[in-house]
């Protein structure tokens, strides 16, 4: 039988006797009637024969709510009842375009096309009303899951236009509601994702279980570049439910019928290592690398007017350094995946931020097509761009492939989650700024060396050592200084580097904000004060850092022995400013209070927001305090929470989170919030103490153990 051509009015119909409205980003992309009764898997959108909507959301929810932002942006597009809307996760497919997670970019990126879905599909329910009262579709309303006609008083619900509304064309260009108009967005509904994470109900990558599924874990080798020497497997081997030990040239695998049989098998495994190809590689030669490339120029990123011809001719001169760590990610639910490999494919249940990826580098792995690795996204417990990467998924299928068709889940042991990790680049920061006799900047000057992330995993796109994501944060500082040159010396260690929350802005955040606070000591001046006075043209950043320091009580005494700092950075489109309030009781930091100030635009969800917001504070202040991995003898020392410390309960501050008021279109949100914390911690103990901390993790800085 030959191929038979479907018009794209047939196609519509043809889902219309299915009962159910599927809305597609791309209305020219519809093909060919889905089996489940939509019209097309092309759609973000389906309205049922019922009237409810259900939302397919191709980007990965790992806590940061967008299961509930993105389908309130569809929702008040389609005008209907919040109660009536489900989301669903979405599983790898070329019809979404780009699935990634990260870089706050899941609702900013996706502002207009996830409301045109709302749009088109209210405007095909109101097109079908109109036509069936023969009336103007001009003079008819959509709200609250129906269409009502006010001259006549007609009304009719989503479910019964459904059918019909299927027929007609999908407006390519529907109106989109004015900010004044929303009634769903910038409130504050019940989170859809909040119930099954309550109940039990939701499926994370651990949750994952198939019939005949095994499970799995690593012992890999220690070094970077290492690789697997002998293995004496007799001892695992005896533990029951112990199926197989595969070798995988850099790592050994235990394959039981339980995790902890697995476990069990990998403690008792014995097996050596050769080292990489650089065994002797420590902090100390990399920090001494770092110094020696900023001593010379560096791929330029900002150079307005002459930065250094203004500085030799400086009133005053004023210069500084500062050092940051790598910094492990410790998501919740340790890396994981599981996989199945049979018929020449494979299969992957991942929670995974970037499920492209993960196709791509276990299709290489596997010597497979791409089009041959399929992938489910799970919800992910916590991702901070680690499951950007998909080692993890690449370990799962390689493991999966030696055994004849049976599904196995591979679980990476909390001290192969930290020891190998794809770090934070470390990084070190040289500045110096020139001010006037009155104190005011005329220039600055920044130079910093860092591994490049890109640099690292495709270094064909780093150009004369130009990587412009390493400028995150360094090239658009917002303060008015005639002369700016920011440069970039790229680093090559063997050391993983990969996108850790905020990622370089978290690193130029600290260099920046710590070095605006010294340069308003030598000026005399108050720090916030400082800062206002040479933010007369970027009003959103004013805006922020007047209203952190009117909450935050700036100025204002405070009880003995504590001390206020502030800090402001942009970063994703947002703009936050900090105040924290600090003290030293018995030797030890402790931070009181952080009060913040967001600009991101639109809020979507408010409440998610802030708790966004509140979480990046918590991560950025336990990194600020304690976070940092360091290399001996070519691999990572700390390897768990004993050595990796994070933030306690009771070392928590109190956070508040206040919200500029915006019609602007949507910022990020889940990294913004970070960047400033160090630094306006770092400020506050400046204030209090008169000693400059230049280093990161402070607790290290200050000598004093964590």
């Amino acid at each position: 039988m030959g191929r038979r051509t479907l018009s794209r009015r047939d196609f519509l119909r043809a889902g219309a006797a299915a009962g159910s409205l599927l809305v597609a980003i791309r209305p020219a992309r519809l093909a060919g009637a889905a089996a489940t009764g939509g019209l097309s898997p092309n759609a973000l959108l389906e309205v049922t024969a019922a009237g409810d909507a259900v939302v397919w959301l191709p980007r990965s929810e790992m806590g940061q709510g967008i299961w509930t932002g993105m389908p309130m942006m569809v929702a008040e597009e389609l005008a209907i009842d919040w109660a009536r809307v489900t989301v669903r996760q979405a599983d790898l497919d070329p019809k979404y375009g780009n699935q990634t997670t990260g870089g706050s970019a899941s609702v900013r990126r996706n502002w207009a096309a996830f409301r045109r879905a709302g749009a088109q599909a209210r405007e095909m329910l109101v097109a079908e009303a109109a036509a069936r009262w023969g009336v103007a579709a001009a003079e008819c309303r959509a709200a609250r899951g129906e269409v009502t006609h006010a001259p006549s008083g007609r009304r009719a619900a989503y479910g019964e236009l459904v059918a019909g509304a299927a027929t007609r064309p999908v407006p390519a260009a529907p109106r989109l509601t004015e900010p004044g108009e929303f009634t769903l967005i910038g409130t504050s509904p019940p989170r859809l994702e909040i119930p099954a994470r309550v109940t039990g109900g939701a499926r994370y990558g651990l949750d994952v279980r198939l019939p005949g599924m095994l499970f799995a874990t690593l012992l890999k080798a220690p070094d970077y570049g290492g690789t697997l020497r002998r293995v004496d497997a007799a001892a695992a081997r005896a533990v029951p439910g112990v199926r197989r030990i595969v070798e995988l040239g850099d790592a050994v695998a235990v394959v039981a019928e339980t995790t902890w049989a697995a476990m069990e098998g990998r403690r008792r495994l014995e097996a050596e290592f050769a080292p990489g190809p650089r065994a002797s590689l420590s902090s100390g030669e990399i920090e001494r690398m770092m110094r020696d490339r900023a001593r010379s120029t560096g791929a330029i990123g900002r150079n307005d007017g002459d930065a250094p011809a203004a500085l030799g001719g400086a009133a005053r001169l004023v210069e500084a350094a500062y050092d940051l760590p790598f910094l492990a990610h410790v998501a919740l639910e340790p890396m994981n995946c599981t996989a199945r490999v049979a018929g020449g494919a494979c299969t992957l249940w991942a929670p995974t931020q970037n499920p492209q990826r993960a196709r791509e580098d276990v299709a290489r792995a596997l010597g497979l097509a791409p089009e041959r690795v399929a992938v489910h996204v799970t919800l992910l417990g916590g991702g901070f761009g680690r499951r950007l990467m998909a080692d993890y998924a690449v370990d799962a299928a390689r493991v999966a492939q030696a055994l004849d068709g049976a599904p196995v889940q591979v679980l990476w042991p909390r001290d192969e989650d930290v020891a190998h990790d794809w770090y934070r680049p470390v990084s070190h920061h040289r500045l110096a700024a020139a001010l006037d006799s009155r104190g005011r900047p005329v220039a600055w000057f920044h130079r910093f060396a860092a591994p490049s992330i890109v640099g690292q995993q495709w270094p064909e796109r780093v150009r004369n050592g130009y990587d412009p994501g390493a400028f995150d944060g360094a090239d658009a500082i917002p303060y008015a200084i005639p002369n700016v040159r920011v440069e970039y010396g790229m680093l090559n260690t063997p050391v993983p580097v990969g996108w850790w929350r905020s990622v370089y802005a978290s690193q130029h955040a600290f260099a920046n904000e710590s070095f605006v606070d010294e340069l308003a000591g030598a000026a005399g001046q108050d720090p916030v004060a400082f800062r206002l006075a040479l933010l007369a043209d970027r009003p959103r950043e004013r805006a922020v850092l007047e209203l952190a320091a009117r909450h935050a009580g700036w100025g204002t005494p405070l009880p003995a022995g504590r001390a206020r700092g502030v800090a402001l950075h942009t970063s994703f489109e947002s703009h936050v400013a900090e105040v924290a309030e600090v003290s030293l009781e018995g030797g030890a930091v402790r931070v009181h209070r952080v009060v913040a100030a967001v600009d991101c635009g639109i809020a979507v969800h408010p409440n998610a927001v802030r708790a966004q917001v509140e979480g990046a504070i918590m991560d950025g202040l336990g990194a600020a305090l304690f976070g940092e991995v360091t290399i001996e003898g070519g691999r990572a020392v700390e390897r768990n929470f004993d050595r990796y410390r994070l933030l306690r309960l009771p070392e928590a501050p109190a956070v508040e989170v206040h919200l500029v008021p915006s019609r602007e279109a949507p910022g990020g949100v889940g990294e913004p919030g970070l960047p400033p914390v160090a630094p306006a911690v770092a400020n506050a103990l400046a204030a209090l103490t008169g000693e400059r901390l230049r280093r990161l993790p402070i607790l290290k800085a200050l000598g004093r153990s964590a």
